[in-house]
This record gives C-alpha cells, sequence and structure tokens, in this order.
C-alpha cells in the first residue's frame, strides 16, 4: 500500500507532461536556419542601379537633364531650343567674384530669349541659382531655384525649369 501511496503522490514527470511534448516537437533554432531537404535556396536580392540623380554630376546633367528638358521644350512648341552646360563665372550685371559655376544654358529665338541655370557646386542637391535675359540684353537679376526643394530630382528639375520661364510668359500666353 505504501507503494501505491507513493505512486499516487508522485506529480507525472516532466517528460511524460503534454508542456513537454510541445517542447521536443518544436525544432530548434539551429533547425530553423538549416534549409529543409528539397527545398529549392532563395534567390540573391538583385542589386538596384543607381538613381539617376547619383550619377556623377555631368553625366546626369548631359546624359538625363538636357535631353529631357529638351523634349520638355519640344513639346511646348519650341524647337530651336539649344540647352548647353559649361562652367563659367556669374554672367549677371555688376556681379563678379571671378569664381567659376557650373551653368545649363538655354537659348532660343535666335538668342533673344536665354536662361541661366547655375550649380554652385558639381552636385544637383547644391544650391542652385537662375537668371534670364530677353532680346540679347545682359541678365541684371539672379534669384534661388528650387531652393525650398529637399529632394532634388530630374523631374523637378525639369517641372521647376518650365514653371519659371512660364512665369516670365516665355512658353504660353496668358
Amino acid at each position: 500500500m505504501a507503494d501505491e501511496k507513493m505512486a499516487d503522490d508522485k506529480t507525472p514527470s516532466a517528460e511524460g507532461s503534454p508542456a513537454s511534448d510541445a517542447k521536443a516537437a518544436k525544432p530548434s533554432p539551429a533547425a530553423k536556419a538549416a534549409p529543409k531537404a528539397g527545398a529549392a535556396p532563395k534567390a540573391a536580392k538583385k542589386e538596384k542601379p543607381p538613381a539617376l540623380e547619383d550619377k556623377p554630376f555631368t553625366e546626369f546633367i548631359e546624359q538625363h537633364f538636357i535631353p529631357s528638358l529638351n523634349t520638355a521644350f519640344q513639346e511646348k512648341g519650341i524647337d530651336d531650343i539649344q540647352l548647353t552646360l559649361g562652367q563659367q563665372p556669374l554672367g549677371v550685371f555688376g556681379v563678379s567674384d571671378g569664381e567659376s559655376y557650373w551653368h545649363v544654358k538655354g537659348k532660343w529665338k535666335g538668342g533673344d530669349r536665354q536662361f541661366n541655370i547655375v550649380f554652385t557646386k558639381d552636385d544637383i542637391t547644391s544650391p542652385k541659382l537662375f537668371y534670364l535675359a530677353d532680346k540679347g540684353a545682359q541678365p541684371s537679376t539672379i534669384e534661388q531655384f528650387m531652393g525650398d526643394e529637399r529632394k532634388i530630382n530630374l523631374d523637378l528639375l525639369v517641372l521647376f525649369t518650365l514653371m519659371r520661364l512660364n512665369g516670365q510668359k516665355w512658353l504660353a500666353r496668358n
């Protein structure tokens, strides 16, 4: 009887309990990391090509910005646009600091209408300036260009250029 009482007093061992059975069925972390037999390995992630805006400055301007801006002008009916990239000092009347900056120059109507977008560094995110001249006059006003924009991309550069020129009433009449 003592043996029967002892058997009744015994608590079930941890090995026989339902909780211990669940633990035994759970795979170990090492087993989780190991690939299953017959499972195909995951495809390696393809590296994204760099964004257009991450390309070197001159490559971005010459191969992307100028052709996109040229296309936008043609869509507005301006076919004689000449767009160039070059370095020169600011060409504004009364400003002569002697330093050269990158300029995207646009001319049309036989040079009667011209504008410059000036990049103060060879980086599209650098501060930019804008000036223009009509009927061959020398530009006398220089203004900040895209100063409030945090993210600069190709589409925004084209859009802001067209908006600025449209504000001058050079692209469309009222």
